[in-house]
């Protein structure tokens, strides 16, 4: 649902907008500001790019943890989205992503999101997954096995053999 109101909400957002500040600056000026937001969101973006590619690199090479260099990495190629669509709204979400501290602000709160909805505890050879959500059921298994001579047995699933 949020979804559909991101699609309409954004182009609405958009639309009114262009609309005041065209009427404020007048058309070229406003087309002038739309291409150049582009030029310069593509130039910061290629370089916070490979400097996150860089440290991505560094990272796996000494050992270390590679996931705040990916998460940067994709805060990057969607602030360069935003920045390559037209419209002051998209630029200014953009342009706010290539920010590394707002960047690493918005990956501690999804952090912090995904770890209240699932927490995930591993012992010894076994992992076992909570769903913060749901009830958690614990039981014994037995593996029986069905196929004793090399034929099926009849299960119902399979057919007998003629």
């Amino acid at each position: 649902m949020w979804l559909f109101f991101l699609f309409v909400a954004v182009p609405i957002i958009e639309i009114g907008l262009f609309i005041q500040v065209g009427g404020f600056l007048g058309l070229w000026p406003t087309l002038a500001i739309v291409v150049l937001t582009a030029f310069v969101g593509t130039a910061l973006m290629r370089a916070q790019g490979v400097a996150a590619l860089q440290k991505l690199q560094k990272n796996i090479e000494s050992g270390g943890n590679p996931t705040d260099p990916i998460a940067n990495g994709a805060f990057i190629l969607v602030a360069g989205l935003l920045l390559l669509t037209p419209g002051f709204f998209t630029d200014a979400i953009g342009f706010s992503l290539l920010i590394p501290p707002v960047r690493q602000a918005l990956i501690r709160a999804v952090a912090a999101r995904l770890k209240s909805r699932v927490e995930t505890y591993a012992t010894g050879y076994q992992s076992q997954t909570k769903y913060a959500s749901e009830t958690v059921l614990e039981g014994d298994f037995e593996v029986v096995e069905d196929n004793v001579n090399g034929k099926p047995g009849n299960s119902g699933w399979t057919r007998p053999d003629a």
